[in-house]
């Protein structure tokens, strides 16, 4: 697949204003980033690209923060050496050790997830994957059915298995994310991930005691009726993808309506990682 690099120069006063940029990147196409030393290169399929799309998402932070950028046509490579180039392990306290296939195992964490690095959101290495994890590690998820939607590498639904989650649900309209959990979930050795190809259209209609939900603000307010439906009465939501000022109050106002309620949030350079329970 060919692809143009935009190579971002920024100027930010914040550190969260970069992840801004990168989030409205995200929302149009952009499906793959890398930080450098003065900003970020970020990638999108020639076929995807729109520069009038493009202009309207930067228009709201020209007056935010000093960004430019460079566009050059990446011819066909391979992508999964790109991936392997920048990818590193990571860890969640001392709980969970997060690797790739080239990397040791390290036996001493309870928990291990191996991540094959493709072009799929959800390494663990952005703060609202990490955040999420932490928020379960700290909740009991033995035994209970599980929906992961928006779960990109499936590093969530295998985490929530590993946690003794006995039937869960992965969903991403994505096709490489959809390839890439059935992949990763083999990788773990985790035979009971159901993964579907979509969005709130193929959440099956049964009733779940958690559902995870690491996306973005405007995803998360469209598809949180079909959240609530499909959420039983006492179980838990993780809605993370999002800021907390003023985002985590627009989430919190919308999830109200579901008879959503908010408990506590984790939040990190402005990132915000929330549990409500119905």
């Amino acid at each position: 697949m060919i692809y143009y690099e935009l190579l971002f120069t920024t100027i930010t006063t914040e550190d969260y204003q970069q992840d801004l940029l990168i989030a409205a990147l995200g929302e149009i196409g952009f499906d793959t980033f890398e930080e450098v030393e003065l900003g970020f290169k970020a990638y999108i399929p020639v076929d995807n690209f729109d520069q009038q799309v493009l202009d309207e998402a930067l228009e709201p932070y020209r007056e935010m923060f000093t960004f430019s950028y460079d566009i050059t046509l990446i011819p066909q490579k391979n992508w999964n050496e790109v991936w392997e180039s920048n990818f590193e392990p990571i860890q969640i306290g001392d709980q969970v050790f997060v690797r790739a296939t080239f990397h040791e195992p390290k036996p001493e964490f309870p928990y291990e997830i191996v991540i094959d690095p493709k072009m799929a959101f959800g390494t663990g290495h952005h703060q609202t994957t990490a955040m999420v994890m932490q928020l379960m590690l700290e909740n009991d998820f033995a035994g209970k059915k599980v929906l992961d939607m928006g779960c990109g590498t499936g590093i969530l639904a295998i985490l929530a298995a590993k946690l003794g989650a006995i039937d869960l649900t992965a969903i991403d309209y994505d096709p490489v994310c959809y390839e890439s959990t059935i992949e990763n979930s083999a990788l773990n050795n985790v035979e009971h991930i159901k993964a579907l190809c979509g969005s709130k259209e193929v959440i099956p209609d049964e009733q779940h005691d958690i559902i995870l939900a690491n996306i973005n603000r405007n995803i998360l307010l469209d598809q949180m009726d079909a959240y609530a439906r499909v959420l039983r009465p006492g179980g838990e939501i993780y809605f993370s993808g999002f800021y907390e000022s003023p985002d985590l109050d627009i989430i919190t106002d919308e999830a109200r309506k579901y008879n959503l309620k908010y408990i506590t949030h984790k939040k990190d350079k402005d990132w915000v990682a929330a549990k409500f329970v119905l």
